[in-house]
């Protein structure tokens, strides 16, 4: 049976042995311990991790660890999690030490990956191959949702495809979940009447284990045509729980905020790289990956193999669309595009409602650059004849390479 292979970067105690360094990391998240045990007996063994290489990488080394299927409960994720990335970020024979990748044989991804993905998306939408533009709802929490409602209906006007809650906003007092939900999709109903185009609104039900498949099928009978789960702070298995809940039949935007406090370090933490792995596995039809350009900080390879977990073959998945999101404007949407592709949803909050004449033109400045991009016009010269995309231009400028 095929096994599983871990990659981490680390840097070893100070007077330890890189190869011992990186035995002590098999042996944590397998067999081992920190002395002799009378308990360990020999037919145990076959379950020990394996270290198969160590070279040497910057001022540390890298080790790829081989770790027996057997260890593994097949479709327990939580549980994958527990040996690839568990107790060995506090070991003292390590400096540092992040976790770059694991690859899993197909014995242990036994699930069925996303219910629409990015064809299926498109295809809610309407678009063949175009960037999709979505917007955040700002500020980020405080509005009635009457006035969230009419947030959303402006930058519905203005062409984005995709409306989405703020990370923080579930059901707080002064925007009630059911309230909200109900506002914007009349809201949305209207533009579509107008307009002729389906904008989605991914609403944000993440909450308790036990509590966010019901919340989710409560916004989806309110009309929802997306749900959106912080799947870091929610857990894994709230994804795959909503993914795998046959009354959820829409599609599924994955936030992964908090996910920096193990994702940022070069040194010591966990890449986005397995994330992105878990998310296509597990149902996710969208998740946050990061921009080459924003505000945030990024790493453009890292990036872009990150989306390339998300869209690349993977045991006939759907793929998942990426979406690049923090501190977009429409002056580094040609940025992203040259780098990203197509494939990817660029989200923009202040990038947008912070448009100097408001939501509508900012959502139209938007798609405006993403315009130019596809007939292969630069920025400055589209502007010259778009008039919100100019005013932007003039408000935050054009980020190049």
């Amino acid at each position: 049976m095929p096994d599983v292979i871990a990659t981490y970067a680390f840097v070893p105690e100070r007077g330890t042995a890189p190869e011992e360094a990186a035995r002590w990391i098999a042996e944590e998240e397998t067999t081992g311990t920190w002395t002799g045990i009378s308990t360990r007996v020999e037919y145990v063994r076959r379950l020990d991790g394996e270290v198969l290489e160590v070279t040497p990488r910057g001022n540390g080394y890298v080790t790829r660890i081989r770790y027996p299927a057997e260890i593994f409960e097949p479709g327990n994720v939580s549980q994958y999690l527990s040996v690839v990335a568990g107790n060995l970020f506090g070991l003292k024979k390590l400096e540092s030490v992040r976790l770059l990748d694991a690859e899993f044989p197909e014995s242990l991804i036994p699930f069925h990956g996303p219910r629409f993905g990015i064809r299926g998306i498109r295809g809610l939408i309407g678009t063949l191959d175009r960037p999709h533009v979505g917007t955040i709802i700002k500020p980020k929490v405080g509005l009635s949702p009457k006035d969230t409602a009419a947030v959303a209906s402006q930058a519905a006007l203005g062409g984005v495809d995709l409306i989405k809650d703020d990370e923080t906003l579930t059901d707080q007092a002064f925007c009630p979940l059911r309230e909200r939900v109900s506002l914007v999709m009349e809201a949305l109903e209207e533009v579509k009447e107008e307009t002729g185009r389906q904008v989605l609104y991914a609403v944000n039900i993440t909450t308790r284990a036990d509590r966010i498949v019901a919340r989710a099928e409560e916004a989806v009978n309110l009309g929802a045509t997306m749900v959106m789960i912080d799947v870091i702070t929610a857990g894994f298995t709230a994804l795959q729980a909503l993914a795998e809940s046959p009354k959820i039949r829409v599609p599924i935007h994955v936030h992964r905020t908090m996910h920096a406090a193990m994702t940022r370090s070069p040194v010591h933490g966990i890449a986005m790289r397995l994330f992105a792995r878990l998310v296509r596995w597990l149902g996710g039809d969208q998740l946050h990956t990061g921009t080459v350009s924003g505000k945030m900080s990024h790493d453009r390879d890292e990036v872009t193999g990150d989306n390339r977990i998300l869209t690349g073959p993977c045991l006939g998945l759907k793929r998942v669309f990426p979406v690049a999101s923090g501190g977009l404007q429409p002056g580094n949407v040609h940025r992203e595009l040259e780098v990203l592709g197509n494939d990817i949803v660029l989200q923009a909050g202040g990038g947008i409602h912070g448009h100097p004449d408001g939501t509508a033109a900012g959502a139209r400045a938007m798609r405006q650059a993403v315009d130019a991009w596809m007939e292969g016009i630069s920025l400055e010269e589209y502007a010259r004849e778009h008039h919100e995309l100019e005013r932007a231009l003039k408000k935050w400028g054009v980020i190049h390479g």
